[in-house]
């Protein structure tokens, strides 16, 4: 009877093969879905990386472009900027350049290969104006005076000044031209490299960077002082004419300014290094070199040599 029993309870169940292929065909499809979204996910990732390599390859492009090419400043904003550093207002003084200096070397700026280095001895009314005329190019300033450099740079930081010291006395610039004529083809040869230089009227605390660089134009406005004690501008002059004739690459000339030209020893201390057959202009306060650097080995600075020694006034 159990058996009977358990028998007549035992029940059957078939699984029909089309539930078997309807779960099959469902993992089928989820699988072809998965695999179309992985492609398709990976299609957009490389296709986003080329796109933002392209635009980076192409942002680097222009900016080297831009930098080797730098935009010249628009004429309107030259004129504006030359208008009002020479426009006479309550504080100006006598240190201010007139309109027609700054008129000369802004063009001397604009012809400057891109991009220009533009050295200036002095920080003066019109620094800010160099430096923006210098539009992208490079422009540094030296100044005698530690704080006053470190307080300019403070006040406005796109700014790049240094300090250096001088160890010559306005009183003293005949001794020191005499001494550098004697030692022309030694320590005060016009070709070398000032930062190892003995010669006592070169420059040879300034960074180590300045004496590599290969500079376009170059201001002498400073140190400033005309008495008897002051250091006098025969060091930055000299310095000046060493440093455009000992160019290594770039543009082969060098526009050499010296602001108070007028005075006795600084065109006398101009014509000794700058030399009279590079004089270009020399209008009211304002005397203009072009400078052709030299090869290595020459030990004189002018072709002719007819400058007389200054005898300096006490006060200017």
């Amino acid at each position: 009877m159990k058996n009977n029993t358990s028998n007549n309870n035992t029940k059957l169940i078939l699984l029909h093969p089309y539930i078997q292929k309807q779960g099959t065909s469902h993992r089928l499809w989820l699988l072809a879905f998965l695999s179309f979204f992985t492609l398709a996910f990976l299609l957009t990732l490389i296709y986003t990386r080329q796109s933002t390599a392209l635009t980076t390859s192409a942002t680097v492009t222009a900016t080297a472009i831009n930098h080797h090419h730098p935009t010249p400043l628009p004429d309107p904003v030259l004129k504006a900027l030359l208008h009002y550093a020479s426009t006479p207002n309550a504080t100006a003084t006598a240190d201010h350049m007139s309109a027609a200096d700054l008129k000369t070397i802004s063009a001397a700026l604009r012809q400057c290969p891109a991009p220009c280095n533009l050295l200036v001895f002095g920080l003066s009314h019109e620094t800010l104006l160099w430096n923006a005329l210098n539009h992208r190019g490079r422009t540094v300033f030296i100044d005698e005076n530690r704080y006053y450099a470190a307080y300019f740079e403070e006040q406005n930081p796109e700014i790049e000044a240094y300090d250096v010291q001088y160890t010559t006395k306005l009183s003293e610039t005949g001794d020191l031209i005499a001494t550098a004529r004697e030692l022309s083809r030694n320590e005060c040869r016009p070709v070398q490299n000032l930062l190892f230089s003995d010669c006592k009227l070169g420059l040879n605390d300034l960074p180590n960077q300045l004496y590599e660089l290969d500079w376009d134009v170059i201001l002498v406005d400073g140190p400033r002082g005309y008495w008897a004690d002051a250091p006098g501008r025969v060091s930055a002059i000299f310095t000046a004419a060493v440093l455009a004739r000992s160019k290594k690459g770039g543009n082969a000339k060098t526009h050499v300014f010296v602001h108070d030209f007028n005075t006795e020893v600084d065109r006398v201390s101009s014509e000794e290094f700058l030399c009279k057959e590079n004089l270009v202009k020399a209008k009211g306060r304002l005397g203009h070199f072009v400078l052709e650097r030299m090869e290595e080995g020459s030990f004189q600075f002018c072709r002719n040599r007819t400058t007389a020694l200054p005898v300096p006034a006490s006060s200017s």
